[in-house]
């Protein structure tokens, strides 16, 4: 019996190693091919570059409403230097023409202006502040620089053959359309003072108007 055993041992024992040598010379017959390691294939990106230069002109045009006289439509021209990423100074130059107060259309033939005297033409000097600086997206392709703004400043406003110190102030926003125009959105009120009918008052003129500009 224990014989039997034994044989049986021996037989396993040399299985094991025949299997064993096979494996080997198997493993060496094997042909590895090299690890490769493949660089991801990158997509060139087109960024345009904006014009470094700091001046902005251009014109405008909207609606300007002045206390007493209704609204009526304005423009004008600006212009800016960017003092740093976020600062600006600019300045403007802007006409409109006056309607009739509502205490001459109610009275009828009443006229507190002549004709000449209702063209109203201001101008000033204004500093302005990028607070909101970001970009827009038009769909899923497109993407502009911009951002909204604050602006104020002094000047003077003309009409009915008296001159009126003027101070405004506003916000705006501002869309570079590309890398030399833009577009710009402001709203802005010119506060001064007048005893035009008859009483000294501080009256609110607010505009809104829409500007081109360009950098050069």
């Amino acid at each position: 019996m224990e014989s039997r055993i034994q044989y049986l041992l021996i037989g396993l024992l040399a299985a094991c190693v025949a299997t064993s040598g096979n494996a080997a010379t198997k493993t060496e017959e094997l042909d590895l091919e090299p690890l490769v390691v493949r660089e991801p294939e990158r997509r060139e990106v087109r960024v345009d570059e904006i014009d470094s230069e700091n001046f902005e002109v251009g014109g405008f045009g909207g609606i300007m409403h002045v206390e007493d006289f209704g609204s009526d439509p304005t423009y004008g021209i600006r212009a800016a230097y960017h003092v740093t990423e976020d600062l600006f100074v600019e300045a403007f130059y802007g006409r409109t023409e006056l309607g009739k107060t509502s205490f001459e259309r109610l009275s009828g033939d009443v006229q507190i202006l002549t004709d000449g005297e209702r063209e109203f033409t201001y101008y000033g000097v204004s500093a302005g502040y990028n607070v909101f600086p970001g970009e827009a997206f038009l769909g899923n392709r497109w993407a502009f620089r911009g951002g909204l703004y604050l602006v104020g400043g002094v000047g003077s406003s003309n009409f009915g053959g008296d001159e009126h110190f003027t101070v405004n102030y506003g916000f705006g926003y501002r869309l570079a359309a590309t890398d030399w125009l833009s577009l710009r959105l402001d709203v802005r009120d010119h506060m001064f003072e007048t005893d035009l009918l008859g009483s000294n008052e501080l009256t609110h003129n607010v505009e809104l108007i829409g500007s081109v500009t360009i950098f050069f």
